[in-house]
């Protein structure tokens, strides 16, 4: 049974929050009134005719109700082993944001109070963490992967079991991790939600869960915790990173506080009508289509990279639409160097770019490659084998 109590983990000023509300809170307009309350620009928007939408002048819906219980359903399908989740996952469960970052930042800005607190992160992991933390003055714990990349459960339990854990506010787990590619266990993260002395909450980032297997998801687990937020996002497995938009998924209590103190208005007309598109039924038959072909790319690059003289170990998993891989020294040894090298010449030289990993933790020697097209991915097989010769020279 967790310790968490809402009330004395989040900050005091920020519960207290009073959301923003507009007239149309409390006088719903079916599309027959006259909308003269919010200062809106009743003459339509300036644009020319052919791009012309009659509804851009009216702010949009600061709700997206139905746009939530799109995300609801998507999710409400499957979880993992060990937590059965006895009701379904609701709008009132939810948080929309732009992009996951602004989750990422709304949820420290929620818990943490500046200059005292501080949060968990279990390198390697997504870079945004630490950057948000910077910004809000908040101290970063880390508790690295092990060796595999699998959370080291045991190490992150201490942490916050010791002396001073009453500071550590959040924990967050990427999960498939970036750069690692690798699913956390879901006995794990019961495991720290279950945590009996410590009053906090366990983060779970899903960004690319749509590349995992079905029911990877811990998003129906937030009815049965009230101390998990999922973090998922549109930009990768449907395709629209640039309308920007994050899901996430809580519990009741904590999503009312993050839609409180967030911006209104913050997720567009257009945004919203693009999501609600992807998530409808001819949208998500588009969606499973493209991860088929992704994995199928993914697939063949696993068998293809590693007949490249150079090319070492697959590190992480495989659980998302990219591979963190080695790239080798003529011993035969992981090099930073020759990645380097690599990294630099296929974008300089070859048009192909890629991302070196090497700096972080248990990452010597890596590029991070995004699973691209047919073509791009057999240019990559070509011209990475040109790099990498050159660079072990």
């Amino acid at each position: 049974m967790s310790a968490f109590n809402l009330q004395t983990c989040a900050r005091s000023n920020i519960l207290k929050l009073v959301p923003y509300r507009c007239a149309r809170d409390d006088y719903k307009d079916d599309g027959s009134n006259i909308l003269l309350d919010a200062n809106e620009n009743a003459f339509g928007p300036s644009l020319p005719a052919a791009n012309y939408d009659a509804t851009l002048h009216r702010y949009p819906d600061p709700h997206q109700i139905e746009l939530k219980q799109q995300f609801c359903d998507l999710r409400n399908i499957a979880s993992p082993s060990p937590v059965k989740p006895t009701e379904p996952i609701k709008p009132e469960n939810m948080f929309l944001g732009v992009g996951s970052d602004e989750c990422i930042d709304a949820l420290l800005r929620m818990f943490c109070i500046p200059g005292k607190d501080k949060i968990l992160t279990c390198p390697p992991t997504y870079g945004m963490y630490s950057v948000s933390a910077q910004v809000n003055d908040v101290e970063v714990v880390k508790v690295n992967l092990k060796p595999d990349f699998s959370a080291d459960v045991d190490a992150i339990a201490a942490v916050l079991s010791a002396p001073g854990s009453e500071e550590i506010k959040l924990v967050y787990l990427c999960s498939p991790g970036n750069p690692t590619g690798k699913l956390i266990d879901p006995e794990a993260v019961a495991t720290l939600l279950n945590h009996p002395t410590w009053n906090g909450v366990i983060v779970v980032d899903e960004a690319y869960i749509d590349f995992a297997p079905e029911g990877s998801s811990v998003a129906p687990w937030v009815t049965a915790f009230p101390n998990l937020v999922v973090m998922q996002t549109l930009s990768k497995a449907f395709g629209l990173a640039a309308i920007r938009l994050g899901a996430s998924f809580t519990s009741p209590e904590i999503a009312t506080v993050l839609n409180s103190l967030k911006a209104p208005y913050s997720i567009s007309s257009p945004t919203s009508a693009l999501a609600s598109a992807a998530l409808s039924t001819e949208g998500l038959e588009v969606q499973r289509k493209k991860v088929a072909a992704i994995i199928a790319e993914r697939d063949r690059l696993v068998a293809e990279l590693p007949k490249i003289e150079g090319v070492g170990k697959f590190l992480g998993g495989f659980a998302s639409n990219f591979l963190l891989v080695e790239m080798l020294n003529k011993e035969g040894t992981p090099c930073n160097t020759v990645a380097v090298k690599a990294y630099e010449s296929l974008a300089e030289t070859r048009g192909v770019v890629v991302r070196f990993r090497g700096k972080e933790h248990g990452c010597t020697g890596c590029l991070r490659i995004t699973v691209g097209t047919p073509e791009e991915n057999s240019t990559l097989l070509e011209r990475l084998a040109e790099v990498v010769k050159e660079a072990r020279a």
